[in-house]
């Protein structure tokens, strides 16, 4: 038993990140903790992480919130997938899908009987044997366990909702829980002579907020990780050169996809998020090719609906902090690092931290074991996000652009290079560990950029072709069945989550 246990845990910075560690705190550990989170109403906060991916969905369930009852209160609806138009060619477009693509037979993964089928005039694109990607085509969705009697498992979701919203409704949830809120302005952090851990945090006026433990969600300043402390941010510039964004909220028009949307443009590309009330937009690009009056203009001509606002700038850098935990202190969304929304994982990521840190939750000796192992499993997987979305920018056929140009000539990373050449060999794909993104991720992406196997495993060919085309077959029927039953996705919206207007 500890004899030096965590007494008082001080949350600094509020947001989703800030708030959701305070709720997912407050419930796994009761009254055994206090918890304060201390935020600024003057102090404003990023916001623009309205796209999820379906691991949010195990936090909601941990916390026990209702998931028709949170997609009502932020004006939110279905994710399937996500769709990149004009990455790999100009007027090409493809989905990455959420859940399984085909099943497999016997040992094999599925894409090695697609590759195979693929010398054949009848072949069809790899999404066909997607649930998700033939229902966000159709703009259908329903919850489904799986599809009649099959192996085939229904759609796997997330969800767009209005950031701003989702903070509230887990405010909402841990100050019922006992978290309490400080508002205040931090001007000074005091740190131990004899450590040089953190001992309080200073407010204007004077106050001081004293802790044994300090979550830093203060936000791109890092205003206790890198300002208190010292750990820098390693810059991913050379892998992922896009540094600013603008955002601005749109009128809805139709239809509701249960998509979200990322068209590349000149110098970057550009989000579309559908909301029940509005229309999420942004445009990602890289300063060196694209001046901001430039990219204001790209993005306000390409919206669906009037424009609701001005568009914000953010400016940021790509990369993670060497170290996300360094003495008291732990930082968790923004603070620990950032990668831009490509593949929406901002909230994830610190849904991913806060999870960590529950996992390995210290006492007031910190043991260095504990630390290193925390920043060793958050920087590896930042790093393989990181590679992820590296692959879209890289593999492209593009050249009509400075910036594709850039990209197309960007080099891979050791890790990232060793699975397109695997892939490029063989047709395999290994997940790393606990590597957020599946093989039916990497697949699909590798596949919509244009990255070709030169064969495919020689097992697959223990079919014989009228085996193998009423396999493939089979799966395209029953997804199509299951789909053509589902509900549009607006009337799912209807039934189970619409917002009052």
């Amino acid at each position: 038993m500890s004899q030096l246990p965590i007494k008082r845990v001080v949350v600094v910075g509020g947001g989703t990140a800030g708030w959701l560690a305070a709720a997912v705190l407050a419930r796994a550990m009761g009254a055994s903790l206090e918890i304060l989170l201390v935020e600024s109403e003057t102090i404003g906060t990023v916001g623009v992480g309205e796209a999820t991916i379906p691991q949010i969905r195990n936090v909601n369930a941990f916390l026990g919130i209702d998931e028709d009852q949170m997609l009502r209160a932020t004006a939110g609806t279905i994710k399937l997938a996500i769709e990149f138009k004009d990455w790999w060619r100009v007027g090409h477009s493809y989905l990455h899908a959420f859940g399984e693509v085909g099943l497999p037979l016997g040992p094999l993964p599925f894409q090695h009987y697609w590759l195979r089928s693929c010398a054949e005039p009848s072949a069809v694109d790899l999404w066909t044997y997607s649930i998700n990607a033939v229902a966000a085509r159709a703009h259908r969705m329903a919850r489904l366990e799986r599809v009649g009697r099959s192996p085939i498992v229904g759609p796997k979701y997330a969800f767009h909702f209005d950031a701003a919203r989702y903070g509230h409704m887990l405010r909402q949830y841990a100050e019922k829980r006992g978290v309490r809120r400080i508002d205040g302005t931090i001007v000074d952090v005091t740190l131990r002579g004899t450590d040089g851990f953190i001992d309080a945090v200073v407010l204007e006026g004077g106050a001081r907020v004293s802790g044994d433990l300090f979550i830093d969600c203060s936000g791109f300043r890092g205003l206790l990780i890198e300002r208190a402390l010292g750990s820098d941010l390693e810059d991913w510039r050379a892998w992922l050169p896009c540094d600013r964004a603008l955002a601005v909220q749109s009128e809805a028009v139709g239809p509701l996809r249960p998509y979200t949307q990322a068209n590349a443009r000149a110098a970057g590309w550009q989000w579309r998020i559908p909301l029940q009330h509005r229309t999420g937009n942004g445009h990602v690009y890289c300063s060196e090719y694209m001046n901001d009056d430039e990219a204001t203009a790209v993005l306000l001509a390409n919206l669906e609906g009037r424009a609701l606002g001005e568009p914000r700038l953010i400016r940021f850098t790509s990369g993670v902090r060497r170290r996300t935990w360094v003495r008291n202190c732990v930082a968790v969304g923004l603070a620990a690092g950032f990668i831009e929304p490509l593949e929406s994982t901002a909230i994830h990521l610190a849904q991913s931290g806060i999870s960590r840190l529950l996992a390995l939750f210290p006492d007031r000796g910190f043991d260095s074991a504990v630390l290193e192992e925390y920043n060793r499993k958050v920087y590896e997987e930042y790093a393989q996000v990181r590679d992820f979305l590296l692959l879209h920018y890289r593999a492209t056929e593009r050249d009509d652009t400075p910036f594709w140009r850039h990209c197309a000539g960007l080099q891979a990373t050791d890790t990232l290079r060793r699975k397109l050449a695997l892939f490029g060999a063989t047709g395999q794909i290994f997940r790393e560990g606990e590597e957020l993104f599946t093989e039916q991720s990497w697949l699909q992406v590798m596949t919509g950029q244009g990255v070709r196997p030169r064969r495919y495993h020689p097992a697959a060919d223990n079919l014989s072709p009228e085996q193998c085309t009423e396999f493939l077959t089979n799966i395209r029927v029953l997804i199509r069945g299951a789909v053509e039953h589902m509900s549009t996705h607006e009337g799912f919206i209807a039934e189970h989550c619409a917002t009052a207007k």
